[in-house]
């Protein structure tokens, strides 16, 4: 009986369903971890939560602009600039 699920399940057709679903399952923990270490409205602890609504401007703001948006805030939204430049700006 598991020899033949294992089967069923374990061909190379299925290969990219699991890589899709692992790495949506990765990106959902990261963001998990991520949410509960270090974003500032969140808090665990019973001490944390006793404090009420805190106005820590400074924590939110650099929670929210994280290395990631600070570098592509100047970037152009597009995927490949480069062979789009070449195909709409001829010389």
């Amino acid at each position: 009986m598991a020899s033949s699920a294992l089967s069923k399940w374990l061909r190379p057709e299925v290969y990219p369903l699991f890589a899709a679903v692992g790495v949506a399952v990765g990106i959902c923990g990261f963001q998990l971890v991520r949410n509960v270490c270090i974003n500032p409205e969140v808090r665990v602890n019973k001490e944390g939560r006793t404090s009420g609504v805190l106005d820590n401007f400074a924590e939110g703001e650099k929670y929210a602009e994280h290395g990631l948006r600070k570098f592509l805030r100047n970037k152009s939204p597009e995927i490949m600039p480069a062979i789009n430049g070449f195909f709409t700006n001829p010389k």
